[in-house]
């Protein structure tokens, strides 16, 4: 096999206001723990949005973002576990289909609580899949490029019943809104709430309905997307919190889990929170760069509700959702456009 290639071609933002400009950059220098892929199909993520305007923080320009990707193996490392022998569980070989989210690093060591317990999202030393960097400090680049390199613990074999377009935004979009439902027990007998409709949120119905929830409540401030949601995604209620007159009175105490993929300084939070049963759970998975509105103690007092949030997926949450969207067909909405 050839030398590793010492750069790479993709779509490189140089600062937050000018255009991305096709051209080439260095990526991590390859190792033998490494996979390096052509990349096919990468979603649009909101992250991508908030990095290359350096919304959240400062971005360490230049950036290649993308963090939903597909792509074909090329090139496999000799110290891959688990990915180059012939009898590994989890296979996977040059010339496979491959996915990688927003997640490309972490320490993985014994002694590190969150990686030892399977949560390596939660790990301090977590990588994004770009605008960070990796052990040896070098750059990690994303997706919107002709090929991308990185650990293999974090690349994912795509099932075969999954088409690339729609597999795609799984890889963030779909594990931010799986990981919590499977964390609090989305299933038979659950009512769930999912405030906002968007790229997130008509993931988390369609992941809500796959994992057998009683019921699925489409929450948006307007009407507007209520066929859509309904119709479209199977979701098996709708209230439009800017139309429906004393909504959060009316559905009090009805849902278990409520997943937030909206927020701001005006969101109506404590109503929210109405909505919830005793011991319910509010997850913010949202994540703009306005803060959360305040909120009164007595909204987590009176019904010993919690608020938390979730950090996108772990490795094995990624390959239960792989799965699961395999089995139940959950396929994402949207456009196609093509870059080359």
């Amino acid at each position: 096999m050839s030398e590793p290639a010492k750069t790479f071609n993709g779509w490189v933002a140089h600062d937050a206001t000018n255009p991305l400009t096709f051209t080439s950059f260095t990526p991590k220098p390859f190792t033998e723990t490494d996979v390096e892929i052509r990349v096919t199909h990468c979603g649009i993520c909101g992250t991508d949005v908030h990095t290359l305007r350096s919304g959240w923080a400062p971005t360490d320009y230049p950036c290649v973002v993308g963090h939903e990707i597909i792509g074909i193996v090329e090139r496999i490392g000799s110290n891959v576990p688990n990915l180059a022998s012939s009898s590994a569980s989890r296979e996977i070989r040059v010339g496979d289909r491959v996915g990688i989210g927003a997640q490309s690093g972490s320490c993985l060591k014994a002694d590190c609580e969150a990686c030892a317990d399977g949560q390596e999202s939660y790990c301090t030393r977590m990588t994004g899949t770009y605008n960070g960097r990796y052990a040896d400090k070098s750059k990690s680049y994303g997706g919107f490029a002709e090929h991308w390199r990185g650990p293999a613990h974090f690349v994912f074999k795509i099932p075969d019943a999954l088409p690339s377009a729609e597999a795609a935004p799984l890889l963030c979009g779909g594990v931010t809104v799986f990981a919590p439902l499977k964390k609090y027990g989305v299933g038979p007998g659950k009512k769930v709430g999912i405030i906002g409709i968007g790229g997130l949120g008509h993931i988390g119905i369609l992941f809500a309905k796959a994992l057998g929830a009683e019921h699925v409540v489409a929450i948006s401030r307007s009407s507007s997307k209520k066929a859509d949601a309904v119709q479209g995604l199977g979701a098996d209620s709708f209230i439009a919190t800017g139309e429906e007159k004393g909504w959060a009175k009316t559905h009090s105490r009805t849902l278990d889990v409520i997943i937030s993929t909206v927020s701001g300084p005006d969101m109506p939070l404590s109503q929210y929170l109405r909505l919830l049963k005793r011991d319910g759970v509010f997850v913010q998975v949202g994540a703009p760069e306005d803060p959360l509105p305040p909120l009164a103690a007595f909204s987590l007092i009176q019904k010993g509700v919690k608020v938390t949030g979730s950090n996108i997926g772990s490795p094995g949450d990624i390959r239960d959702m792989l799965k699961l969207a395999a089995e139940k067909r959950v396929f994402t909405l949207g456009s196609k456009e093509r870059y080359a």
